[in-house]
């Protein structure tokens, strides 16, 4: 198959042609003259110029493919300004989704977020049909992806063939930019110092992500979303898991729920007066909940996972070391 994959520069859309390689698929990255081209070193793809918010580009580039993987997203939220968060997500999707539509691209795989799906609470799981059900104010990022679905179930209903996954949040090899290895880098730089909360999510691996990704063009249904997940964890124990792969004491200082708004709202401040935090304010309103799911349906229509989290853990710390983050 000839695909092409929007965000192809970035941690998930390199794993995703990598796995395109590997499967022996033709692979095009959507990418800006100026984007950095290091996470696809080694790989075989054409690069097409141009980015989401460029019709007249995909209309280019989207010529003769049968599969476009449209990852590109403004996902690193707690830096992002809102608005362009919003132009590149929801309506860069809906963009993407038209110049599909105008040249004849069999499939568009749409990489949402678990952002988008809705919070069920106190442990209980969530699956593809609970709605978004947090405030834009608490969530923008889960909002825009909620809308950008929304977008998606437009185009479907018009007879488009899309199939929408749902990554949990994501770690393994190459993660360049600190999306989720902050969770690494951080507990290394402050050891002790890092607080946890009692609330919990779930967490998969680049590499079954990639894999999900290419089974979702194969073989998922039209129109259907698929949570992509392998395992929910507690904060608590999830912290001793990155401890353990660190080889330091695990974190034993403890956030007390009812103390997160006012953490929250001292982050608001420092920020709103130029002092930068390592976490986003709305990070912390949501760290005391347990965002759970059940990845039931992915299992059973895509394939299960293969890597365990404590072996992306390691394999997450090994490459940190190797590349000079971990000092």
């Amino acid at each position: 198959m000839r695909a092409l994959v929007t965000g192809g520069t970035g941690f998930v859309g390199s794993h995703i042609v990598r796995e395109l390689n590997e499967q022996g698929h033709e692979v095009t990255v959507l990418h800006r003259t100026t984007s950095k081209l290091d996470a696809l070193a080694g790989l075989d793809y054409e690069s097409a110029i141009g980015d989401v918010t460029d019709l007249d580009a995909m209309r280019k580039a989207f010529q003769g493919m049968d599969w476009v993987f449209h990852v590109a997203a403004v996902a690193d939220y707690w830096r992002a300004n809102k608005q362009h968060m919003f132009d590149v997500n929801i309506e860069g999707t809906r963009k993407v989704l038209q110049a599909a539509r105008e040249t004849g691209v069999r499939r568009v795989i749409f990489t949402s977020s678990v952002a988008a799906i809705g919070v069920r609470g106190s442990g209980r799981l969530a699956d593809e049909s609970m709605p978004f059900n947090l405030p834009r104010r608490i969530f923008p990022y889960g909002y825009s992806k909620a809308r950008a679905e929304g977008v998606v179930a437009e185009a479907v209903a018009q007879g488009q063939d899309v199939v929408t996954v749902n990554p949990v949040i994501i770690m393994g090899p190459g993660d360049l930019n600190m999306i989720s290895g902050t969770f690494v880098v951080q507990l290394w730089r402050y050891r002790g110092l890092t607080p946890i909360t009692n609330g919990g999510t779930a967490f998969t691996d680049v590499r079954d992500i990639a894999r999900w990704h290419v089974a979702a063009a194969e073989k998922g249904r039209m129109g259907e979303r698929y949570i992509l997940s392998t395992a929910n964890y507690d904060y608590k124990t999830w912290f001793s898991m990155i401890a353990k792969a660190l080889g330091i004491a695990a974190p034993r200082l403890v956030a007390p729920t009812p103390l997160l708004p006012l953490a929250a709202t001292a982050i608001d401040i420092a920020r709103m007066v130029g002092i930068p935090t390592p976490i986003d304010a709305n990070q912390v309103r949501l760290g005391g909940r347990y965002v759970y799911v059940d990845n039931s349906k992915c299992v059973a229509e895509l394939a299960a996972p293969q890597i365990n989290m404590a072996q992306s853990l390691n394999d997450t710390v090994r490459w940190y070391q190797e590349h000079g983050f971990l000092r």
